[in-house]
């Protein structure tokens, strides 16, 4: 089993071209796997990380529902967002600057073949971030992603999350909100929810912005520890 993940951050990316890169290195890891099974091999499947920023843009999972977009295309146009049908599962989602988006693409085989035990563990790396920040963030029965005051009147979501896998290996994944601007939110219904608000790291901190850098190295330190894998920097390929 092979436990080093390859670590690369994008930068500002465009939603379209980050995703197509998703499924370039998806591909490899899923033909990598139909080979060393044909051929009787044991070659290594490679494991990816990818942190990520996107321009404005909602993107609608498998099971979404196109009436959990509130604004036509002139609308998303005037605020220079664009929108996206993808494979992954979940509703609709926001993505935008100011928000670390994070793409484990895991050969699963080389941790542990349970689905919802990997939607658990990164659920877990965001709770313990948000710890170190002194915030009390939970998980909400039936709903994928991290929440705070979960069971009040207050509840409100913080991280998203939608994956998709098939052969055991992953992409996408989740969206963490530091310091994005939460009215893009408001031209949705967040993850078809419709009682509950959206938050961010840094209104929560009543801070005018947080160092993203330091969220990520957080988030990269549970990763590691939960999955007990090892982290290799790459450079840029996009």
């Amino acid at each position: 089993m092979n436990k080093t993940v390859q670590l690369q951050d994008l930068g500002l990316k465009d939603y379209k071209q980050s995703w197509d890169y998703q499924e370039v290195l998806f591909k490899r890891i899923v033909d990598q796997k139909i080979k060393n099974r044909r051929e009787g091999t044991a070659v290594p499947t490679v494991n990816h990380f990818l942190f990520v920023e996107h321009p404005h843009v909602y993107t609608l999972g498998k099971s979404g529902d196109m009436n959990n977009l509130l604004v036509n295309e002139a609308q998303l146009q005037a605020k220079q967002a664009t929108f996206y049908k993808i494979n992954r599962g979940g509703d609709i989602t926001y993505h935008g600057p100011g928000q670390i988006v994070g793409y484990p693409i895991l050969d699963l085989d080389n941790f542990f073949t349970d689905i919802h035990k990997y939607l658990r563990f990164l659920e877990e790396m965001v709770i313990l971030t948000l710890a170190e920040y002194g915030l009390k963030a939970e998980r909400s029965k039936g709903e994928t992603g991290v929440w705070l005051d979960v069971g009040t009147p207050f509840a409100r979501k913080i991280c998203a999350m939608g994956v998709r896998a098939s052969r055991w290996v992953t992409m996408h994944g989740f969206a963490l909100n530091v310091n994005t601007d939460l009215g893009y939110f408001d031209l949705m219904i967040p993850c078809g929810i419709k009682d509950k608000a959206v938050t961010s790291l840094n209104v929560e901190l009543g801070r005018a912005k947080i160092d993203m850098k330091e969220v990520k190295e957080k988030l990269l330190k549970h990763f590691k520890a939960l999955f007990e894998a090892e982290m290799e920097l790459k450079s840029k390929v996009l």
